[in-house]
């Protein structure tokens, strides 16, 4: 008995020079994030291991408080934008006048592409001295609370007032994104919930916000990534002292990584200059460690969908 061969398919010139190309381009994705690990390890390792001048307890010591307000920073920023971002995305896709929401739209997109230098400008001339009142306000009313602990700030150039600026420069991204997704909905799904006498906002709750849950997600980590490593709006508008504090409102605030290193590395020279590359170490970390639990939960979130 004899078994027909198989022809094999002949693979096109094109075909060929595609896939070379594409696995070119992965494995120098892998290479330049591979060099830029090795290289920051390299430098960090003299900061880490050995005694630093004029600083007790160590690296961790003295990188903690920065870690802290890059973190603190990058969280009240999402706290701030992800709402507001779903709902103009909400509003674009279902809401708004065909002719609004292009409008809208483009505005948006606007937004993002808008320098970071010119959103610390904004922060520093208009909005620090506009916040500043209500900074006042608040401590006096609300002093009792952590979160408003005083003295308030004289100049409105808070850990707060940074928050404000990072949220306005990831929202477009956020936005954008989340606007995209929801216009990707099957039709028929909003359809059935508006035959079944779902509202608006009850069609969007069953259908829209189900649908793009992943891409919620992914986009609000998009924008945490660049709230993450915001250098100069933040250096422009925050004014450190490089302590640990959730105080939003007080004279003193805690650094960012990013912020830290744009103000010192110029002047910096011998172990000092280990020291920054090694928060830059850092915040390599945690920037792969958020993007490593952002895809942990997209794969969740799309496997208990169905999707």
């Amino acid at each position: 008995m004899t078994t027909a061969v198989q022809p094999v398919a002949k693979q096109r010139l094109a075909d060929v020079v595609f896939k070379t190309v594409s696995t070119t381009a992965g494995v120098l994705i892998l290479i330049a994030l591979a060099g830029v690990a090795i290289f920051l390890v390299a430098q960090a390792v003299p900061a880490i291991i050995g005694p630093l001048p004029g600083i007790d307890g160590g690296f961790f010591a003295w990188v903690w408080p920065l870690t802290f307000g890059t973190i603190w920073s990058a969280f009240l920023a999402m706290v701030m934008a992800v709402p507001v971002a779903v709902g103009i995305a909400l509003f674009i896709t279902h809401f708004a006048p065909r002719r609004l929401a292009q409008g809208l739209g483009y505005v948006v997109d606007l937004l993002a592409a808008i320098p970071s230098v010119i959103y610390g400008l904004w922060g520093i001339t208009v909005l620090a001295p506009f916040m500043q009142p209500a900074y006042t306000w608040l401590t006096q009313n609300l002093g009792w609370l952590p979160l408003f602990a005083p003295p308030a700030s004289g100049t409105g150039r808070t850990i707060l007032t940074a928050s404000i600026v990072l949220a306005v420069m990831v929202l477009p991204i956020i936005t954008a994104l989340c606007r995209e997704i929801f216009l990707q909905t099957p039709r028929l799904n909003e359809e059935a919930a508006l035959a079944l006498g779902a509202t608006r906002w009850e069609m969007i709750q069953m259908a829209v916000l189900p649908h793009g849950r992943s891409g919620i997600i992914a986009s609000s980590i998009l924008g945490l990534g660049r709230a993450l490593g915001e250098t100069m709006a933040v250096a422009m508008v925050l004014s450190s002292s490089g302590i640990i504090s959730f105080a939003l409102t007080a004279q003193q605030n805690p650094s960012t990584i990013a912020a830290n290193i744009a103000l010192r590395f110029p002047e910096a020279h011998g172990i000092t200059v280990n020291m920054l590359i090694g928060s830059g170490l850092v915040l390599f970390a945690i920037t792969l460690l958020v993007n490593g639990i952002s895809r942990w939960i997209i794969a969740r979130t799309t496997v208990k969908g169905g999707r």
